[in-house]
């Protein structure tokens, strides 16, 4: 701990956003990263509590206090050796982490934990700009070759893992980048795509074969995959989204918010949509159905192509402005939440049921005909209304992943959930040398969670092959 009184003495202080009237001009990061001087003032406050709750918060389990004081104390490079001990991609979780770590900080019972996600930014964007961050190729091969499937953050955190452990990895990717959903869901202006390439230059120096625009089940069998490799790596993602089927489901103008989020990624990076129909948001009155991360970046991304208006609905009711801490903490708290694509120009609705769609004599969607619900998710008499609709995008999350095609093949036993059934103590499923891991497994997750699971999927993928393993867990 680098000084005993820092928490009493320093305010919280997080870093600060460009105005949205600057950021909505175009798709780049508009986080203002704090002065170094400043991170480490904030890395004092940790308390180097007794029993350090953020631990329990993170599901890498970073050890925060550990690279607080290491920030505190100036030693920067030992910091992201740390951070780099438990997480793969920090500067992935330090974007896009909703940060759990800080909602379990012991500061966080007065409203003002540490600023754990600013510092992990900080330490791993100071260790790519020193040249501190390098590729670690094994000091020797084992003979064992192992097939990825899925570039997302666990197919990457898995990829990784194996290859520093001696093994010859291929990781199969369908889209023409590695990176899933953090290249083509997550926005570019929450995640610049150079940082995963960043690490993709990493992973192939350490001796990771990247195989993109190969759909696994369609441009390669996974007999062909079983046959040539000693183990397989399911990481593919849960993909099917939860539709709204309805009235009126069928009109144009309707779309899952992974048609409409990939689209202009692709077009941020100079990447081809191929044959499928532009979907654009400019000059429309935009109505996002699902009140999640997946709906914010829809709002962000509508705001920036010039929507005319923007509305979210939301089937559960408003949550609180702020959680009981008595109740909560150090858990995760229901509470309502705004983004920076919320401030940049969004309606928000609560208890809100769509009961049809209206379209117009072109057959685009044209109304949205909805109705408030009450606390038992029935309508409300006489609050019915109607709000006018040109585009349409369901952002109500994802069920579970694809069934058809790579899983149909393999024959892989399925849980309750439709996900790929596999345990977390050796993440093997029901096919000999098959494992899964991520979203692929677990169902819709975080990226921090994919991560943890590409992690211990490794290792026990390393066990398998091995009979032991030094990967860590």
């Amino acid at each position: 701990m680098g000084k005993v009184t820092g928490f009493l003495e320093i305010d919280r202080q997080d870093r600060k956003y460009l105005p949205a009237s600057d950021r909505i001009q175009n798709y780049q990061e508009f986080v203002i990263p704090l002065k170094e001087p400043v991170v480490r003032d904030q890395a004092a406050r940790c308390m180097n509590c007794g029993i350090p709750y953020c631990h329990t918060g993170c599901p890498v389990n970073n050890q925060i206090p550990d690279w607080n004081d290491l920030v505190y104390q100036d030693d920067w490079r030992e910091a992201v050796r740390n951070l780099h001990s438990t997480n793969n991609f920090p500067e992935f979780t330090g974007r896009v982490c909703p940060a759990p770590c800080e909602a379990a900080c012991t500061l966080n019972l007065i409203d003002n934990p540490v600023t754990i996600k600013t510092i992990e930014c900080a330490i791993v964007d100071r260790g790519w700009d020193e040249g501190w961050i390098v590729p670690e190729p094994p000091t020797a091969k084992t003979g064992k070759k192992v097939a990825v499937v899925g570039s997302g953050p666990a197919g990457m955190a898995a990829a990784q893992q194996l290859a520093r452990a001696g093994h010859d990895v291929h990781l199969y990717e369908k889209n023409a980048h590695a990176g899933g959903l953090l290249r083509y869901g997550i926005p570019d202006f929450k995640m610049e795509k150079r940082l995963i390439e960043r690490r993709v230059d990493q992973m192939e120096a350490e001796g990771v074969t990247f195989h993109c625009n190969v759909h696994v089940g369609v441009d390669v069998t996974t007999a062909e995959l079983m046959e040539g490799h000693d183990a397989l790596v399911l990481a593919g993602g849960a993909e099917k989204p939860r539709d709204l089927p309805i009235e009126g489901r069928d009109l144009s103008g309707i779309h899952f918010a992974m048609e409409f989020l990939p689209q202009q990624n692709r077009r941020n990076g100079n990447e081809s949509l191929g044959d499928v129909e532009p979907i654009l948001a400019t000059g429309k009155h935009v109505v996002v159905i699902g009140g999640g991360d997946t709906g914010s970046d829809c709002i962000g991304t509508s705001v920036r192509q010039n929507a005319l208006s923007v509305t979210q609905l939301e089937i559960m009711p408003r949550p609180p402005e702020k959680e009981d801490k008595l109740l909560t903490w150090p858990n995760w708290p229901l509470k309502l939440r705004t983004s920076s694509s919320h401030e940049e120009g969004a309606e928000r609705e609560f208890s809100v049921l769509t009961q049809r769609f209206e379209g117009g004599p072109n057959g685009n969607v044209r109304e949205l005909h909805c109705v408030r619900i009450d606390n038992k998710m029935q309508p409300l008499p006489g609050t019915e209304f109607v709000l006018k609709a040109d585009l349409v995008l369901l952002a109500m999350g994802f069920v579970s992943p694809v069934h058809e095609g790579m899983l149909a093949d393999l024959g892989v036993d399925l849980d309750g959930r439709g996900n790929v059934a596999a345990n977390t103590e050796d993440y093997v499923s029901s096919v000999d040398k098959v494992f899964a891991c991520g979203d692929m497994r677990r169902g819709q997750s975080l990226v921090v969670w994919a991560i943890r699971e590409g992690r211990q999927a490794a290792r026990a993928v390393d066990e398998f092959l091995m009979g032991k393993s030094d990967l860590p867990r």
